[in-house]
Parts: C-alpha cells; structure tokens; sequence
C-alpha cells in the first residue's frame, strides 16, 4: 500500500464499514447502497496507490491528487465513525430501531446520507484521476521500478585513511570470527543508516589476521534491489569459478564445490529483508565443515534480519554513535583535506559547533564535512551553514549521497503499518525521551493499529514499537529487562529531521523551519511551552492533541481550542489546573464525541470525574493514575460501551469503583481495582469481574478496610483470557485477609504475576507449577514477613514452573537457596534481586541490587545447533532450487 495515511485509514474505512454490514447495524442498513459503494471506491482505488505514491515526488499533479484524497478519506472516517457512535448511543438508549426517530434523529440521517452521497461523488472522480495517472504506465513502472527506488551499492573496497574511532569494533568481531570454530560463525552488524557498519565490515574484510585465516573471501551487496540470480553468479565469480548458466540449483552446487574444504569469510553487507527466502536456499550452498573456520558477517539495519539469517544475541555487534572528539576528527580529515585534517584556527569553534549538529553520525559528519570543503574556509560563510545547518542538510535530500536520502531508504522500505506509527515521532521536540505508553495509547486510540482477534490493539502498538527499535529507527532507552519490552524510547535528531520530512510531505502536522507549530491545518500537535492555540481557530481537522514538553495549557472558553470538536486523541497528563476554569475544561471534554483516548495522568487537583463523562460514547482508553487527590468516580463510568482500558492506579484518596462495572464487555485491561469494604454502598466488589470476560491485564489493590467474601475467591478463575495479574495487599495485617488471599484461584492461563506488599509468612498456596502451568515472569516484591516459599511452591513430579523471569526485591526474610530456585525454575534466564539479605547462595548480590542472567551460550545452544543444521545437510547435491 502507498501513502501511508491514506491507505491506513482506508482500510479502516474498509473494516468497519464491513464489521457494520455484518453486525446489521441500523446505518449499515439505512445507507446500505452509499456505504457499498464507498466500499467498492476505496477498495478499487487501493490498487493504485502504491504506484501513485511512488510516482508523487516527481509528478506534483499525482501529489496533489494523493493530497485531496488523503483529504477525502478523513471525511469518510469521521462519518463512519460518527454513525458508529450513534449506532452505541441508541443501542444504550433501548432504542435501536428508532421505529419513531426524534426531530435530532431525523436530523442525523439526512445529513449523513447527504455526506455519504457527496463523498461518493468525490471518490469516483478521484478513482478516474488516479486512473488516469497511474493506469498508462503500469506495466512500464513495473518493469523498470527499481529505477525510481533509491539504492546503494557496496565494494569491499575502502579508505583506511577515513577511519576513525572503529579499534573496538574490529577487536570485537575478531575475538569472534578467528579462534577455531567447528560450527559455521554467524556475526550481525547491526545499526541506524549512516552509522558506518559497511566501514566496520569493510575493516575485517582486510584485516592482516582475517585474511591469514580465510582461504576465500567474498563480499556481496544486497541492498533493496537485489537479484537472487546475481548474488549467485556474483559469489562464483569471486571464487574465480564458473558462473555461466542461469539454472540456480547448478549454480549452488558450483558454490558449494569451491568452498569445499576450505575456510571462507561472506560479507552479506546492507541486507534489507530475506522474505522471499532467497536466503534459505543460497546458505545450501554453504558446506558445513569442522575442521576449516567458515563466518558470516552480516551488516543490516534490521536486527530482526540477521536473527533470521542465524546470528544470535551473543555475535550481534551494534556499532556506537562517535563521541565527540572522534567526531571532529572525522569531520578534519574530510573538510580539510587539502590541508592534511588540519583546521584553521579561525574556524575551530565554529566547525566544532557544526560537528555537534551531527549527533556523532559517521554518514552525516562525513557529509557535512564534504559540504564545507568546498566552501570558502571564511567565517561569515560557516557561521552561515551552523546557523541553517537543518536547512542545509535537507536541501541535499535529492541527491542519493546525502544524509537524508541514505535515512529515507529505511523510511521507504517500512510497511504502511509502520510508517504511519513511526509519523508520530515528529511532534516530539529534539532528543525528547518518550513514554512507549503514551505512544503505543496514541496510535490505539486514532486507530492506526487495531487488534487483531488474538492480540489486542495495545499488544499490537508495542509490537509495532519493538519492530522500529529493530529496524535501527527508533532507540530504545528504558527496556523491561525480563522481556526487553519498551518503556520509553527516542529518536536521533538525524532520523527524526527525515521523519519531519515525510511528516510534511504527508501533512500529518504543521512546521516552520523544522519547528513544529499550530496551525488552522494541523492533523496532530504536541503541546510545548511556545505553542500558541490562537493559530488553531477554524481548525477543522485536528485528531490528536498531546502535551509534550509542557504542563500548562491555559485554558478558558474564548480559546480557539475550545472550538475544536473533532479530537480522538486528548493527553492532558500532568497538566496543572490552576488559571483553568474546570468546568469550562469538562464542557469541551465532554463535547468531543469522537474521543478515543483520554489521558489524565498525575493532574493535580483533580478530585472527582464528571457525571457527563457518559457524553463520550466513543471512549475505549480513560487513564486517570497517579491523580493524588482523586476520589471518586461516576457512576456513568459504567455506561461507555467501548472502554477497553481503564487506568486508576497509585490514586492514593480513591475509594472504590462503582457498581455495574460488570456492564464494561469490552474491557480489556483494569489498573487500581480497590477491593471495598462491606460497608461501602454502591461499590463494585470482586464478583462482578466474572463477567468481564475480554480482561487481560488486572490490577487488585487491597487495603484494611478490604472485605473478600467466601463466594469471591473463585471469580478471577473466571477470566480465561487474563494474562498479567497484579495484586497489591497494601500492607494489610488483617488475618482473615490474609487467609483469603492465600485461597484465592487465579486463572491457570496467567503469564505475569505481580505480589506486592503481602504479608502472609509463606507465598500463597495457589502460587504454585500446577496452578499456574503457562506464568513466564514472577515477581514478588515489598514483604518484611515472607520467610519461606510455600510447599507446593517447588513444584513435584507432576510438574516444574515455566518461569523465565524472576524478581525478588525487598524480602528481608527470605530465606531460600539459589539451588532450589534452579531445581524447580529450569527455564529461569533472567533474575534481578534488591536486599532480600537472606537468600544463599545466590550468583548475583542480594543486599543491594543484583541481576543475574543465564549465560547466552546455554541459552543459545540449541538455536545454533537449528543455525548450522540449516547450512549443513549432505555434502552432496544442492536439491532443486527455483
């Protein structure tokens, strides 16, 4: 798919027009003919998008065509959306048939179908101008496409002189690569475009020891465009054996006969993707051997690829950005090079300020450094350049040398799901560190990801971000050491000036000279310090609005924000109340009817949720945590059919939730439910969980006045589909409490598991293998009671944990060995301990904080052995390759 805003949310255009007609919801049904007809539009026009896209930057009729239907389709999405909406309103109301519609009912339905027609009328005449573009040359584009598509070429061959800082590097792999070895190396270098893993694998290539060890060297360059055919041919011909023919089983055979008992060396260099599985069959041409060493290195900008390719974490090198003084070293050899790297004096301060734009990015210091050599060395000239230096960079976008072009490579190979993610970036200020969060939230809530039947929508947001940390795109800071899950993340300045690039080129959002602003056309805005709303009046497009780098919004009725009704995405977290007058703040809150996502996270002051919460019909994620002086609830909180995500954990002065709880189908995930007292009226209790059957993630707080009746301690049994379980006993000394949470029945189909604060002198009797079969992460933490693990906890014949993740923080009591620990947790891989002074024997320190992992080549072992399997087989003919 093309544009990747425009074919997104077409097909969510698509989707939902389908799930209408399948449900026979009332509006499917009333404009069943222009909803078909839509369908058939869109789907018609989605062929011809990926070629229209590729043909916008250099035809400006087929931009601005791309442009009016990006346009288009927006408009279609807010009136599906809005029949949606309606669609839940009258089915809560009792009335879904509206066999007597009211004057406001009428009154929707003309307008709607009078849209509906319109942008009919519209898309057929885009799908004749699309047609027309794209129609005629098809065939030709097809059979020359590649002549549009950036590519890069790599040679073995490079100048020593240009190196700078890669000492560490080349001793690394080295240390891998040259001691005997009776499997085939597989090594990875992984990294952002324009880091410098060619220089790196070009350095090994012409080491002095490296070529003492292989008999045979070949280097071949991938790149996007690659021929399987004449990877082949071009393998043999560096082997100096014969690579006529075009038959690639033959050609196989021949590769395999000339490494045959010898020691070789591959550089794969710029492998982009292996999904055609050109990679399966050319690696049965590789002969497994023992007694010769035989490597692979291969250089990537997706780790996920050389994975595939058979590199494990332990060979996975990830060069370094330079630091600074190798940086201006660098930028010496390249900008002065008629001087031998020697810089006037004059300019030293200027050139060092231009080198500190560049981040350290080997591609853009060399770049950088080029530009100026053949500028005049004047002062007035370089004080220039630094001051504009963004401008300067991206003016040089066109040509294939430059930074930008050599960063869009990565952009352009993304999959449309991806590149209307990764899009998001741009609104966040230069090396801002980002909550994955607030990010994977913001994609759930405009709907750039959707669940997909097995996965929720937020389990597909985080996988979409794990796969841009992969692709070298986007960095990540904080992980989830069990895991490696994101917590938060950035961008570097390089990477994210080309997505502001692909940002405006795609009018995702607005900027002026790199700097993101509000204007009357802005899609998306992230709120900072100097954001200015009166820009926004007349805006009619808005989607999503996010604070970034700022916690005061000033907000009053008069504001030009106020006018704007159209939001899916409100982040308001942190933001200060005081100057806000908040009940004009709830009135406009409460008016955006398209409101998806709602963020209210650590707002001081707030003390209670309006009643007219009820108003947002369309609401799947509410998060209102850490709100210190939050209270209470509403009752209407009940009453929203899409909420999929409700958040009121760490709101230390919040009672309970209310009744009718139960009434949330859709509920997914479940942060801060306070088990109530017996005492508290209106108070949702444990029992009315059993019906939320869709939850994945549930967080249980309890406290002293907490009351768990007999007939509750099997609710969450109920939850077949829950997956993370968190239970904090706050402390609580109350015995009967106690008791209860030890017979609690937690579903057998738990992953993770959270205890805090519990106060039993044993782990509770349900904690066990048995009970808990499919639990991969564990972690009990905050107890000065716990002594022992319970019994069954070590598990029997019938059974041992699963767990690969272990934590145990702040467990002064504890006293068990670390061998029990292995006995019972076989797959245990990782382990992290804070001051539980009592354990034994432990490999890790327990009095302070200590983490311990299984050593990778335990952990690798038999992924190696599949690796070499995969090269090896009979040492006789290749099978049959086409």
């Amino acid at each position: 798919m093309g544009d990747p805003i425009t074919s997104a949310v077409a097909n969510l255009i698509v989707t939902d027009l389908s799930k209408q007609v399948n449900m026979h919801a009332q509006y499917a049904i009333q404009f069943e003919s222009q909803f078909a007809e839509m369908k058939r539009e869109l789907d018609r026009m989605r062929s011809y998008l990926t070629e229209a896209n590729r043909m916008k930057r250099n035809n400006e009729s087929v931009k601005s065509t791309l442009s009016e239907l990006n346009e288009l389709i927006y408009e279609a999405d807010d009136v599906i959306t809005d029949c949606q909406i309606r669609e839940d309103y009258l089915r809560m109301k009792g009335n879904p048939s509206c066999l007597f519609p009211s004057l406001g009912e009428i009154s929707f339905r003309y307008n709607t179908g009078r849209k509906l027609t319109e942008l009919n009328k519209e898309m057929v005449k885009m799908h004749e101008k699309l047609r027309t573009f794209v129609g005629p040359i098809t065939e030709q584009s097809r059979s020359d496409g590649s002549s549009s598509r950036r590519t890069r070429w790599t040679s073995h061959i490079f100048d020593k002189d240009d190196i700078v800082g890669l000492s560490e590097d080349t001793t690394k792999i080295k240390k891998w690569i040259l001691p005997h070895s009776e499997s085939l190396h597989c090594v990875g270098i992984v990294g952002m475009g324009g880091l410098g893993k060619t220089t790196v694998a070009q350095k090994i290539y012409h080491d002095i020891q490296v070529n003492a060890r292989f008999q045979k060297k070949v280097w071949v360059s991938i790149s996007q465009t690659y021929d399987e055919l004449s990877i082949m041919k071009g393998i043999l011909k560096q082997l100096s054996a014969d690579d006529s023919g075009t038959d690639k089983g033959d050609l196989l055979n021949r590769i395999r006969e000339a490494l045959s008992h010898k020691s070789f060396l591959i550089v794969m260099d710029d492998v982009w993707d292996i999904v055609d599985g050109w990679w399966d069959r050319i690696s049965k041409g590789l002969p497994k051997f023992t007694e010769h060493n035989c490597c692979i290195i291969i250089t990537s900008r997706n780790e996920d690829v050389v994975r595939r390719m058979g590199a494990t974490e332990s060979r996975i090198h990830r060069p370094r950005l330079l630091d600074e003084e190798e940086s201006w070293s660098l930028f010496c050899k390249v900008a002065f090079l008629s001087t031998n790297g020697k810089c006037n004096s004059q300019l030293k301060d200027v050139g060092r300020e231009i080198v500190r734009k560049c981040h350290g990015l080997p591609l853009a210091i060399k770049t950088t450094g080029g530009m100026l050599s053949s500028k005049p060395h004047s002062l007035v000239e370089w004080m220039r350049i630094c001051k504009n230096f963004r401008e300067q960079l991206v003016s040089d976008s066109a040509s294939n040398s430059s930074v930008m072009a050599s960063l869009q490579l990565s952009y352009d190979e993304l999959p449309s799901r991806l590149k209307q993610c990764i899009l998001c970036f741009s609104i966040y200020p230069d090396d801002h560190e980002i909550e994955a969060e607030q990010l994977v939230r913001w994609w759930v809530g405009e709907g750039l990801v959707r669940g997909d039947g097995t996965e929720t929508a937020t389990d597909v947001a985080f996988n979409h971000l794990s796969e841009l940390v992969s692709r070298c795109l986007v960095e990540a800071v904080q992980r989830r050491n069990f895991d490696g899950r994101v917590y938060s993340c950035k961008m570097h300045d390089m990477v994210r000036d080309m997505i502001i690039l692909m940002a405006e080129d795609e009018k995702f959002c607005s900027f002026n000279r790199g700097r993101h602003i509000a204007t009357v056309d802005s899609r998306h805005l992230g709120v900072m310090k100097e954001t200015t709303f009166q820009s926004l009046a007349g805006n009619s497009k808005l989607r999503a609005l996010l604070l970034t780098t700022t916690n005061f919004i000033g907000f009053n009725r008069k504001i030009a924000l106020a006018e704007i009704k159209t939001l899916r995405v409100l982040d308001l977290s942190c933001v200060k109340l005081d100057k806000i007058c908040l009940p004009d703040l709830w009135q406009w809150i409460t008016a955006l009817k398209r409101l998806v996502y709602l963020n209210l996270r650590d707002v001081a002051n707030l003390e209670e949720i309006p009643d007219s919460v009820r108003k947002l019909w369309g609401l799947q994620i509410l998060v209102i945590r850490e709100c210190k002086e939050l209270k209470r609830l509403p009752t209407s909180i009940t009453t929203l059919p899409r909420l999929a995500i409700l958040d009121v954990g760490g709101c230390p002065s919040f009672s309970c939730l209310p009744q009718g709880l139960s009434g949330l189908s859709n509920l997914e995930e479940l942060y801060g439910f306070k088990i109530p007292s017996l005492a508290t009226t209106e108070a949702c209790r444990l029992s009315e969980v059993v019906t939320l059957t869709q939850l994945r993630v549930l967080q249980l707080d309890i406290t002293e006045e907490s009351t768990i009746e007999e007939k509750e301690l099997a609710a969450l049994k109920q939850l077949q589909l829950l997956r993370v379980l968190s239970i904090n006993a706050g402390d609580c000394e109350n015995k009967d409490i106690i008791r209860k949470l030890d017979n609690l029945s937690p579903p057998t189909h738990v992953e993770e598991l959270y205890l805090r604060h519990f106060l039993g002198e044993t782990t509770p009797a349900w904690l066990n293998p048995i009970s808990l079969p499919q639990l991969q992460y564990l972690c009990i933490e905050d107890s000065r009671v716990i002594s022992h693990m319970t019994e069954n906890f070590w598990g029997d014949n019938k059974g041992s944990w699963n767990v690969e993740g272990l934590c145990l923080k702040f467990l002064p009591r504890l006293k068990e060995t670390w061998e029990t620990f292995q006995s019972a947790m076989p797959a245990l891989k990782y382990l992290e301990i804070s001051h539980c002074n009592s354990l034994e024997n432990f490999p890790c320190n327990v009095e302070g904080l200590g983490y311990w992992t299984k050593p990778e080549e335990e952990v690798e072992n038999k992924e190696e052995q599949d690796v070499i399997s995969c090269h090896g087989g009979n040492e006789g003919e290749v099978e049959e390759v086409h």
